[in-house]
């Protein structure tokens, strides 16, 4: 169908401006793949030749600084067309020192920028999903009119946070657009062996709520259709859409790769004649949008402006090797802690829901949702009950049973500066679904976005053993989780501390994780404390002296800390000085403390339930013979759970776990030496 356009329309400006976003990210690619080929200082190249027309109209429909954008590593002409710096995008390709997209932390095309609401984006295929979800459900919850865009290839629909994802934002009807940039192709593998039935479009459709458009990605009026569609019902508040568009790969998934090991001559020049560039320039000459020599002075100008950017971009210095180590976390400075009067004696557990309930009055960002959390339950320990009467569903919510879901939408919602999502896994054993989330993206992500990025998040778990809860409900996971630089790990073993820690961990900018020991929530004895005041609080990395002594020195958390007291206690009485340090914090790690403590002693028993191999304690050991040998006057001894699972069987439960027996007894024997 024609369509008459004058050099004054509209229209005609939006053709051509969608036409030099796909020349600028066509010229740009090849660009890209010369200086890999020149050795420049890139050595890996992502093509997106072929994917041109879904970008570029993808990000001209929408408001660039008021919308969301999550877009993938082929989406370099979403990039483009949203607003992004061709120097920009050409220097973070040579890994130069810029603001944006990573400063050289990232590889190219993971692209991150503030102003124009980009987060930092990952290597990880498909996590950028739920993390898009929870910026929707965000501007939900705000009433702001914000369309959340994210895109991926047809491959990463088959990952579990793709369908997690979408599931979400349908019982939500969440304004998020999926755009499936499908090529047929997830890197070597068919469609036939990737997505039952050829396409994820007819898996989509089945969820409830969601606009499903599949169209040929590379003809303009159908791609403008659909977007334009998606965009409207989005800023409407009506849902989610799925956006599949059909397009080639023209050229191998990276420059490392080589498609003639899996595509036949013939379906490589198939692809090429369906190049959505080629097609578009010869739509608008016979519309007489423009001329041929009009549209040949557009390629030398746009082939020049890549030019010009690159020249910019090589003048960028490589980041300072001095800096590698930087931006971890983002600064924080703990606010001051104003002392109370006591309170009445209150348990662990209490201590918890008090402090959700003073910080949700505090902050109206602070959201609480996760499992079974809700009104009716509030929680499987009973922790965030009342929150829901308190401060309505919008503020403490269920989520579906997927702990990735949980972690991604967190990280989602915490992009937008005001809300602080602090969420519950039911246990610590049920964790390592969202391990993918937590390690892979929200650990990182100050990091890698060169300290643009930071996600004030606390992750609650119960944890633990001592309750005959089995394989599944009794690990104790502190070692694994304190090897993901940007953490923070919190395990508190009274009362006291853990309101004043978890009030401290909300007020982080960085993720917290907080792990609650379940056999503490209700134990009275050491654990049990006169309540805090509402601004208490306990800055993370100070351990605590919980027993003076000095002949030997115990450090433990959580259970431990509470038998190694007891253990002291009974030792007092033959005449055995013991010092007792609770951790409370194990990262950041208050090791002077500990040091301090050698120092005094000469002697060091480590004590915790975690499996002996590799355990947090083999971390301390190690920092004790590093810095504290001249003061050693024994070897340190650990004592820990046995290297298996715990078992439900409470005898045998018993002998996995360490007890203060076994605590008293290696005391007894480093007090001899």
């Amino acid at each position: 169908m024609g369509i008459c356009f004058t050099q004054s329309s509209t229209e005609k400006f939006s053709l051509l401006k969608a036409l030099e976003v796909m020349h600028l990210t066509r010229f740009m690619d090849d660009k890209m793949n010369k200086l890999v080929r020149q050795n420049k200082g890139a050595t890996f190249h992502l093509p997106v030749s072929g994917h041109e027309m879904i970008g570029a109209v993808s990000a001209l429909s929408l408001t660039p600084g008021t919308d969301w954008a999550y877009p993938y590593y082929r989406d370099r002409a979403f990039a483009i067309g949203l607003g992004c710096s061709l120097v920009d995008l050409l220097a973070a390709f040579l890994a130069r020192d810029i603001e944006n997209h990573s400063g050289g932390r990232m590889m190219p095309e993971h692209y991150c920028q503030k102003n124009l609401r980009i987060p930092c984006q990952s290597s990880v295929v498909g996590s950028q999903f739920l993390q898009a979800v929870g910026a929707a459900k965000s501007a939900q919850l705000r009433g702001k009119k914000e369309v959340v865009y994210v895109s991926g290839g047809d491959g990463s629909t088959s990952q579990g946070d793709f369908h997690e994802a979408l599931n979400f934002s349908c019982i939500h009807n969440l304004p998020v657009i999926f755009v499936i940039q499908d090529n047929g192709w997830a890197i070597s593998v068919p469609v036939e062996d990737q997505t039952a039935g050829g396409s994820i479009a007819k898996i989509a459709k089945g969820y409830e709520g969601v606009a499903v458009y599949e169209f040929d990605g590379c003809d303009y009026l159908q791609t403008t259709e659909a977007l334009k569609s998606a965009v409207e019902k989005a800023r409407n508040n009506l849902g989610p859409s799925v956006v599949v568009a059909k397009v080639p790969r023209i050229g191998p998934h990276s420059s490392s790769d080589d498609p003639k090991k899996y595509k036949t001559e013939e379906l490589l020049d198939a692809e090429k004649m369906r190049d959505p560039i080629a097609r578009f320039e010869q739509w608008l000459l016979e519309e007489g949008v423009i001329t041929s020599e009009e549209l040949e002075t557009l390629r030398k100008t746009h082939f020049e402006m890549i030019e010009s950017a690159a020249v910019k971009a090589d003048q960028f210095p490589m980041p300072s090797k001095s800096g590698a180590e930087d931006k971890v976390y983002a600064p924080f400075t703990p606010p001051e802690s104003i002392v109370s009067e006591p309170g009445e004696s209150i348990v662990l557990m209490d201590a918890i829901n008090h402090a959700l309930i003073e910080e949700m009055e505090h902050d109206a960002g602070v959201v609480v949702f996760g499992q079974d959390v809700a009104v009716g339950k509030g929680g499987v320990f009973g922790i965030t009950r009342t929150l829901s009467d308190r401060f309505g569903k919008d503020r403490c919510f269920n989520t579906p049973l997927a702990e990735s879901t949980i972690v991604g939408v967190a990280i989602g919602m915490s992009s937008d500066g005001f809300h602080k999502p602090v969420v519950e896994i039911q246990f610590a054993d049920y964790s390592w679904t969202a391990m993918n989330q937590i390690f892979n993206e929200l650990s990182s992500i100050h990091y890698r976005s060169n300290g643009v990025w930071n996600c004030p998040i606390v992750i609650r778990m119960p944890y633990g053993g001592y309750i005959q809860g089995g394989p599944y409900h009794s690990q104790s996971i502190e070692a694994f989780l304190s090897h993901c630089p940007g953490l923070k790990i919190a395990i508190p073993s009274n009362a006291a501390d853990a309101k004043r820690l978890l009030k401290a961990a909300i007020r982080d900018p960085n993720p917290v994780i907080f792990l609650e020991h379940k056999a503490l929530y209700r134990q009275r004895l050491f654990c049990a404390r006169a309540e805090t005041g509402p601004e208490e609080f306990l800055p993370f990395g100070q351990a605590q002296v919980v027993r003076s002594g000095t002949d030997v020195t115990v450090v433990g958390w959580g259970m431990t800390a509470l038998m190694a007291n007891e253990a002291a206690e009974a030792l007092s009485k033959e005449g055995i000085s013991v010092e007792v340090i609770d951790l409370r914090t194990i990262v950041p790690l208050d090791f002077e403390t500990v040091l301090g403590s050698i120092k005094k002693t000469g002697k060091l028993l480590i004590a915790h339930e975690a499996a002996r191999n590799s355990g947090f304690g083999a971390e301390l050991a190690a920092r004790a013979s590093e810095e504290g040998f001249l003061y050693l006057d024994a070897p340190v001894q650990r004592v820990t759970g046995k290297n298996c699972p715990v078992p439900y069987c409470k005898d045998l439960e018993d002998e996995v776990l360490p007890q203060r027996k076994d605590i008293e007894a290696a005391l007894k024997i480093l007090s001899e030496y």
